[in-house]
């Protein structure tokens, strides 16, 4: 065995070769099981080996086993298995190869083997990759969508906040002005919390941008992305009346990622590398892009800004229905860019030539965006992130106040199925006040002009903006489903990558959960090993001090994980022969212990959740869950199928080993993550499986799962 620096290092005494020293990284998206299955599963092919490993866990709870510099000096090599973005600049000089966290789980021993011939990652090189991982090379297919999602990541907060605090402003510090639209005193302290409000919003595409350009091109990407983001936004730089808004933003968000990893590929003097990735390369692709931006790509914007103007200019004598549908496709494509301010300002600028009709079918196509994304969100939660959900929520709120760039989020992360659902609401919205005389006195959109007064015909300005809503709402989520379903078959293949996002949640949605009662003395001793007893694999129970039995401690209490499994939870012989018979009979165990307020409830979100993607996380092992207000407390059944049941895991093996965790919606903290990390490292140990397979009853699989604790 050979160390990638050449022949293995030999002791003081020169007889015996030292242990070959490898590190990992694991990473899942949702920070639960996947990340913890992972690390075990490589710590265990390390030991196999003979190799000696230490696995660094960037979980939900936070990084634990952090490797420190110590660590990495020492090190041979360094795997990282993760579905996120993990910085690799502390790993420079070292060899690293980089896969999907799935590779972690299925091909542990194959990663050490190429880990030990892999090139050295240079600090400002590109992030290394194994080739082998996934369907052939996935990692590198999926890094646009890593990219985008890292990007709509990070200016979700800017957008929520920013859009809020100017609501907020204008809701109660604000009053209609015919010459300035929603006005509020510029002295006064509604103005300053209406400008904090607009700095957020001021930021949020360039945040965008940059962190899309970080997520492909590392740190010298940062900022180059940044300020290309902010030239998008900026139009008077390309003399445009408009910014290319969050469009452009993606626009130089890539641009500026790829051109920094060409950059690097450029060879250079040995004394210049250590300039390269902190002044030479942020100063040429921030100069290089920002000229290109406002020379190339930005007379285009202008000249479609100009042209939509004289274009709408020349439809005022045709048909309102017709008009209004266009200035609402308008209004909805891009949500700031060009397009929709062409719209906006053509609006606005009629109305003081009297007419207000053209105002008017802006403005209820205005809000359309975001009270449609917020109402799908609601509709059918299971197509959406939690975060997701609560941006959904703000987006209502932003929606109101006429606040289009609220749907932002949801268009940057899904361009695909948003931005024709929100045309499509906008279109509708804006018909339907053309068609009704709609007028609005204020450039401005949104209920809130209606209810302060500047609108004329209100009953039919919020028939218009229910109608756009609810068809932006049923489109969007019919768009998202489809798109979900199709995506369930691409990846649902034994050799393509873990559909990572629905796997985790079988296991992430109690991590929203907090502890129902006190952690008992020596409860998860993860800073040090931890002395076992024999389990005799018979009976499942284990010698204890004083001749006792862990069997007999554990059925004294009746109750391991913290409480969430009981012995009332506890089927050792599952009579179900397929997954939803399985679902309702473990659900009927949950509902034994009277925390259950509606069975079928519970039973029909554990099955949407399985539509999402199988729960079945290989190795006989599955676990499906529930996050319903169904339960009034969190609950975790056990039942083992003899059998086995189908379960689609992806390496074909039927579950045997069932979980089942419900916890309602308002659950909150951190014990249920903790706990659940350790359950999914426990189950990667096949002693420990064994245990659990062979447990004659109830009694003994609490004692074999009184080990995780």
């Amino acid at each position: 065995m050979t160390s990638p620096a050449g022949p293995p290092p030999t002791g003081d005494g020169g007889d015996e070769p030292q242990r070959l020293k490898l590190l990992a990284v694991t990473a899942c998206p949702t920070g639960i099981a996947h990340t913890y299955m992972a690390a075990e599963k490589l710590s265990q092919a390390a030991e196999r080996l003979g190799i000696d490993m230490k696995v660094e866990t960037q979980g939900s709870i936070g990084a634990e086993n952090v490797l420190d510099d110590n660590d990495v000096r020492a090190a041979d090599g360094i795997i990282v298995a993760a579905d996120k973005d993990v910085d690799l600049a502390r790993f420079a000089g070292k060899r690293v190869v980089t896969v999907g966290v799935a590779e972690g789980i299925h091909h542990p021993e194959r990663l050490i083997e190429q880990v030990r011939s892999a090139p050295v990652h240079t600090a400002d090189g590109p992030a290394p990759t194994s080739g082998k991982g996934g369907s052939g090379g996935g990692k590198e297919r999926s890094l646009p969508y890593k990219a985008l999602m890292n990007g709509v990541s990070y200016m979700i907060p800017f957008v929520v906040v920013g859009g809020l605090l100017i609501a907020i402003s204008l809701s109660l510090g604000g009053h209609t002005d015919p010459s300035g639209g929603l006005v509020i005193p510029k002295d006064s302290f509604w103005m300053d919390v209406n400008n904090i409000g607009v700095i957020g919003f001021t930021l949020m595409v360039p945040i965008l941008s940059g962190y899309i350009a970080y997520a492909i091109g590392d740190r010298p990407a940062l900022v180059p992305g940044m300020i290309g983001g902010w030239i998008a936004n900026t139009g008077a730089l390309y003399d445009s009346k408009s910014g290319a808004g969050f469009i452009g933003a993606i626009v130089t968000g890539f641009l500026a990622g790829y051109l920094v990893l060409w950059i690097k590929k450029v060879k250079v003097p040995k004394f210049a590398q250590p300039i390269m990735p902190i002044i030479v390369i942020p100063i040429v692709a921030t100069t290089a892009l920002g000229l290109f931006f406002i020379y190339v790509i930005g007379k285009p914007i202008s000249w479609v800004f100009e042209h939509l103007t004289s274009w709408l200019s020349g439809m005022t004598g045709t048909s309102a229905v017709l008009l209004g549908a266009i200035l609402g496709l308008m209004i909805a494509f891009d949500m700031g860019g060009p397009v929709n301010k062409t719209a906006f300002l053509f609006g606005s600028g009629l109305i003081a030539t009297g007419n207000q009709t053209v105002m008017g079918m802006c403005a209820a196509a205005i809000p359309v965006m975001p009270l449609g994304q917020g109402v799908a969100t609601l509709i059918r939660k299971r197509l959406y992130t939690e975060q997701e959900r609560e941006t959904g929520l703000a987006s209502l709120f932003m929606g109101c106040f006429g606040i289009s760039e609220g749907a932002i989020p949801f268009a940057a992360a899904r361009p695909a199925q948003v931005i024709p659902a929100n045309m499509l609401g906008g279109a509708v919205a804006g018909a339907v006040a053309g068609l009704a005389g709609v007028s609005d006195a204020v450039p401005h959109g949104g209920p809130i002009v209606a209810v302060l007064g500047a609108v004329g015909g209100v009953p039919m300005f919020f028939v218009a903006v229910a109608i756009g809503t609810a068809v932006t709402a049923l489109t969007t989520v019919t768009l998202v489903d489809v798109s979900e379903r199709r995506r369930r078959g691409e990846v649902l293949i034994p050799s393509a990558r873990t559909p990572e996002p629905a796997l985790a949640a079988a296991v992430a949605v109690p991590g929203t959960g907090g502890a129902t009662g006190p952690v008992r003395a020596g409860l998860a001793k993860e800073n040090g090993p931890t002395a076992e007893a024999p389990v005799s694999p018979v009976s499942g129970e284990s010698a204890a001090p004083g001749g006792g039995s862990t069997a007999t401690a554990v059925a004294d209490e009746t109750e391991v994980l913290s409480g969430y499994v009981t012995e009332e939870t506890v089927e050792v012989r599952l009579a179900a022969e397929d997954k939803e018979s399985a679902i309702r009979e473990m659900a009927g165990l949950l509902a034994a212990t009277g925390k259950v307020r509606d069975v079928e409830e519970l039973v029909r979100t554990a099955l949407r959740r399985e539509e999402q993607g199988t729960t079945g996380l290989g190795e006989e092992i599955a676990i499906p869950h529930a996050k319903t207000d169904a339960v009034s407390a969190p609950v975790v059944a056990f039942a083992r199928s003899e059998a086995g049941i189908e379960w689609g895991s992806l390496d074909g093996t039927r579950a045997r080993l069932v979980f089942m965790i419900s916890v309602p919606e308002a659950a909150a903290g951190d014990e249920h993550l903790r706990i659940l990390a350790l359950l999914s490292r426990k189950l990667m140990d096949p002693a420990f499986r064994e245990r659990l397979t062979a447990a004659a009853d109830a009694r003994a699989v609490l004692a074999v799962l009184s080990e995780i604790e």
